[in-house]
């Protein structure tokens, strides 16, 4: 007789999975295996349980470590990983985090939290309210209540940052949660997808396509979420350019542009719309119809008071943020996604039959010289003569960011990138987290002295990765945009614009990165030529004349 509670018949019990197990294995399932990230004591349990799969790339400071992430995210369309240090390295991260947050670049913060039960005591490297320290920056931010729930709220991060608009979350997890046991459910969330489907309803298409077709000089002005869709879909790009052609309409980038959404060697090109009430008054001023194309409206920088619009211009707003369709001042916003929106109106308004020429109506103007020395245009003539397919380009001279767009081809999605929130410290490391992302890919970063500063520990991660990555350093000696506000504003003499002494070549090289410093444009256009082959990072330190 075998005895009840004989146990030799009983299956090989299981060791229930940890948090930490169940956790990393929602990360794989959605493809965030590369980590960004500067360790701290918090986090050593979860970096110390992620599997061969994943590559942690090491960044010396927070705000350096989202920067890549962004980067990282632009190229791939993908959330990318990053990983913080409780309350401190977070707010070192937030700088970065308002580029990522006004871009809609997808990213899942996950910040280490002191041992659960001393969190209320503020004990050292405690965050009291980790959650809230990033709200205002992030869609989605929340410290699970229960260990057990991690692994579901890092599967709602991570859809979270992808549905439209994309953008970054934060989660902060408690260093003794990961060892915790998970719960068998946890394998359900392997399996979960959302799909959001934003198309147009085909009556509102045909309303808004005869709504152009009726304009006499309508208008397209588009923004960062066109070339976001653009990268995803390239026929995107493709649509965009022939609604402009069957308009005829004169094609604008909207004020502050983060990103490229239109080839800026189209003929219906018509440059930047430079980002004051009156400026975008002045340059809408004609056109009956303007239809804006995945960009708010409008985000100004320069206070020029005065009246939006001019009396007889409408405005129509496709965007796939909700928040940028409540906040505007002005004009008809329709939520919905912006790539198949264009495809669709490209297909259906009626063909005007007229192209224009080259450049339609614009005339550049030759780069300015000087006799001390090189300009910033003449930085942007060199680059311009060296364009081939493999190069994007990262900018962060805001000295130069209307000029960029107008004296460079840029003439495929995600060839251009800037700043969206004019947080400093950009330039550098997303320009590394690009070159992480595609390294067969040569990533130009122009990044004004001022701002180097910010962000000059990510030329360790670019000469630890070989990243193929050419910085250069337009040096000016100072704030050179700070200088040109104070002088719209009458503001005299402002301290603290002048930088000196700084030899970036020498700090390059200090990490391990080739550099040269040029006076001259001929001196420039040979280190640049020599950068573009070389099989690693290169830093050229530019000096132009102030």
């Amino acid at each position: 007789m075998t005895n009840s509670t004989d146990s030799t018949n009983d299956p090989t019990p299981t060791t229930p999975k940890t948090v930490l197990e169940a956790s990393v294995e929602v990360l794989r399932a959605h493809g965030l295996t590369t980590v960004f990230g500067n360790p701290g004591s918090n986090e050593l349990p979860f970096l110390a349980g992620l599997g061969a799969d994943f590559d942690f790339v090491l960044g010396l400071h927070e705000q350096v470590v989202v920067g890549m992430a962004e980067g990282y995210a632009r190229v791939t369309g993908r959330p990318a990983l990053v990983n913080l240090h409780a309350a401190s390295g977070s707010g070192n991260g937030m700088g970065a985090l308002t580029n990522a947050h006004y871009g809609h670049v997808p990213m899942v913060v996950l910040a280490g939290q002191q041992v659960r039960r001393t969190v209320g005591q503020e004990t050292m490297l405690a965050s009291a309210d980790a959650a809230l320290l990033p709200a205002p920056l992030v869609k989605y931010s929340h410290e699970p209540l229960a260990a057990a729930d991690v692994p579901r709220t890092l599967s709602q991060a991570a859809l979270e940052a992808s549905a439209p608009p994309a953008g970054p979350v934060y989660v902060s997890v408690p260093l003794d949660d990961w060892g915790e046991p998970a719960l068998d459910d946890d394998a359900l969330l392997l399996e979960r997808s959302v799909t959001i489907a934003g198309g147009l309803p085909e009556a509102l298409v045909r309303d808004l396509a005869s709504t152009l077709d009726a304009a006499s000089s309508p208008a397209l002005v588009v923004g960062p979420q066109l070339d976001a869709a653009s990268v995803d879909d390239p026929a995107v790009f493709e649509a965009a350019a022939v609604l402009a052609e069957r308009l005829d309409a004169s094609v604008y980038v909207a004020p502050s542009p983060s990103r490229g959404p239109f080839a800026t060697t189209h003929p219906n090109f018509e440059g930047v719309i430079v980002p004051g009430i009156s400026s975008v008054r002045e340059r809408l001023s004609g056109h009956d119809v303007v239809l804006v194309l995945g960009a708010p409206v409008f985000r100004y920088h320069r206070w020029e008071p005065g009246d939006y619009l001019e009396p007889g211009t409408d405005v129509i707003q496709i965007t796939q943020d909700a928040r940028e369709a409540t906040r505007a001042p002005f004009g008809r916003a329709i939520v919905a996604s912006v790539g198949p929106a264009t495809t669709a109106l490209a297909s259906l308004v009626a063909d005007r039959g007229r192209r224009r020429g080259d450049r339609g109506s614009r005339e550049l103007s030759p780069a300015r010289t000087s006799p001390d020395g090189m300009t910033g245009t003449e930085i942007l003539e060199v680059l311009n003569a060296h364009v081939n397919d493999s190069v994007a380009y990262v900018n962060e001279t805001t000295t130069l960011d209307l000029d960029y767009l107008e004296r460079i081809a840029i003439d495929r999605p995600g060839m251009y990138h800037f700043p969206a929130s004019g947080g400093l410290g950009f330039g550098l490391p997303v320009a590394v987290g690009m070159s992480i992302a595609a390294p067969e890919r040569t990533i130009v970063a122009t990044v004004g002295d001022g701002s180097a500063n910010y962000g000059i520990s990510a030329l360790y991660t670019a000469a630890q990765r070989g990243t193929r990555t050419v910085f250069v350093i337009v040096n000016n000696g100072g704030y050179g945009a700070l200088a040109g506000f104070a002088e719209r504003m009458g503001a005299g003499h402002v301290p603290g614009l002048q930088l000196g002494g700084i030899d970036f070549a020498a700090i390059a090289q200090g990490y391990g990165v080739p550099a040269s410093t040029t006076r001259t444009r001929e001196e420039f256009t040979a280190a640049y030529r020599n950068a573009l082959g070389a099989s690693g990072p290169v830093l050229i330190d530019a000096r132009i004349v102030p």
